[in-house]
């Protein structure tokens, strides 16, 4: 970043915050959001309130008003931001990514602290678990949303604990799948507009999740647990009504499943008994490059039909398995509601776009302070993820403005480029890295439109992968620009 870039970050994010000038109401509380994200976008050590009020020459007392007391509308600025988005941003390869962060707090104070799994720190810890929706398109990535987890017992039925810590009384106990639903919803209705949807193993090992997605007319790539049921083959379904079904109320007149049907499975059986999948080849694809070099996957892809509550099946789904080349025994499942032909690096493409929403946390913690909040009531803590919203909003658009254009396509190495391994990374300035370009060519939708689609296995003569890197560099890697329309 050049001397002309930092000189114009100071009036940039002034006109910027302009656009929550009626968020705000007061001209003291727009005042109050510049010196918040100003600090958030500082270069201070602690982003907390008190080291924030002490660079700006203000006294701390009025931040933690503002975030606990002034009157002004934090739901009316985090439509804001998905507002700009969907005006600025709109990409229709766009991935929505939704996962959990977690912050490790002590004492029982903090609204929604609870022993509990903490992501952070890899195991149970005292921590506050918040649910967010990210926004991939192109080289821009951002938060869109973020609300607390009511954990159900500590929280939600102890209501007298719940005044004490600020929390509503119609902010009850919901499931994280469910708040992420509604995450979705009311981004789709500020008008953003997702190509496609990831998200890890706990929501797309939950049917209803995937059900109310597809129900809004999403595509998505799911993680699926291993121990997440369903077909390889459609079972037979009887509808007719027989003697041996009568009860009291009279006869039994749901479908259920033929006897002699084959018993449902784990997805996990699936790999190592299915006559069907093991016909099905290994095919390598290079997904991504890193700093260590490509990552470099081989999948396999058949029908899948998942089982409902009624224990009956669904649609045809696609089930994706996948393993690392250098780790065979590392094998994840991933399951797609898109079409048949759809490419299976499309979905390749997707299902690894979820390491975007991880940066997104290590940027907004390590750069703007996401995990220094030192408040403790419900209101406070709620504001604080929708301004490093904002704050988060600003730097990478700036980011994205003032960094330039790649040298070439997805800066991938290949025969022609003899580029090194992965991007420098500068100092300080780590936000917004520079992944594969999704470049402007429509992909399968759902459910309509269906194109025709160039595929990208190896070629019949191509040499087993090894840990050489110049075998590695002979494997398609994924791009949108290669399928056809």
């Amino acid at each position: 970043m050049d001397v002309a870039a930092v000189l114009e970050i100071k009036p940039a994010l002034t006109q910027f915050l302009h656009t929550f000038d009626d968020c705000m109401g007061r001209v003291t509380n727009r005042r109050h959001l510049e010196t918040y994200v100003s600090g958030q976008l500082s270069d201070l050590d602690r982003k907390s309130i008190e080291p924030i009020a002490d660079a700006a020459g203000v006294s701390s007392r009025t931040l933690q008003e503002f975030l606990s007391l002034l009157r002004w509308d934090e739901e009316a600025a985090r439509d804001r931001v998905q507002q700009r988005v969907a005006g600025e941003h709109a990409d229709p390869h766009s991935v929505g990514v939704i996962d959990e962060g977690s912050f490790h707090k002590q004492g029982k104070e903090t609204a929604c602290v609870q022993k509990q799994y903490c992501g952070s720190r890899g195991k149970l810890e005292n921590c506050v678990v918040s649910v967010h929706l990210g926004y991939v398109a192109e080289d821009f990535h951002t938060l869109l949303d973020g609300a607390l987890f009511l954990p159900e017992e500590t929280w939600h039925q102890d209501r007298q604990r719940c005044r004490a810590a600020g929390i509503p009384d119609d902010v009850v106990y919901r499931p994280k799948w469910q708040m992420a639903l509604g995450q979705v919803r009311r981004a789709l209705a500020n008008g953003v507009r997702f190509g496609w949807f990831t998200f890890d193993a706990y929501y797309g090992g939950t049917p209803a999740f995937l059900r109310e997605l597809e129900a809004l007319g999403q595509n998505f790539v799911a993680q699926i647990p291993v121990r997440f049921y369903g077909w390889t083959q459609p079972p037979e379904i009887l509808h007719r009504d027989h003697a041996r079904d009568k009860n009291v109320g009279g006869r039994r007149r749901k479908p259920r499943l033929k006897v002699r049907n084959a018993k449902v499975g784990q997805v996990r059986n699936v790999l190592k008994h299915s006559p069907l999948l093991r016909k099905v080849p290994w095919v390598k694809y290079r997904v991504k490059d890193g700093q260590k070099g490509p990552m470099v996957v081989e999948a396999k892809r058949i029908p899948f039909w998942i089982k409902d509550e009624e224990g009956l099946p669904s649609r045809p789904y696609s089930l994706l398995v996948v393993r690392s080349v250098l780790q065979p025994n590392e094998v994840k499942f991933f399951l797609s509601n898109a079409s048949e032909s759809t490419p299976t690096e499309v979905l390749l493409l997707v299902a690894y776009s979820r390491w975007r929403i991880e940066r997104l946390f290590e940027d907004t913690k390590t750069e703007l302070g996401l995990d220094h909040f030192e408040v403790r009531k419900y209101l406070s803590i709620q504001r604080h993820l929708i301004l490093t919203c904002i704050s988060h909003l600003f730097l990478s658009e700036f980011c994205l403005k003032h960094r330039g254009k790649k040298p070439g396509p997805d800066r991938l190495p290949s025969a022609q480029r003899h580029t090194s391994f992965g991007a420098p990374v500068e100092p300080r300035w780590t936000m917004l890295p520079t992944p594969g370009r999704v470049h402007q060519h429509p992909t399968e939708t759902h459910p309509a439109t269906q194109h025709a689609c160039e595929t990208q296995a190896l070629p019949a003569d191509a040499t087993e992968i090894t840990r050489n890197r110049r075998k590695i560099e002979r494997l398609p890697h994924l791009s949108l620009a290669k399928i056809a329309v």
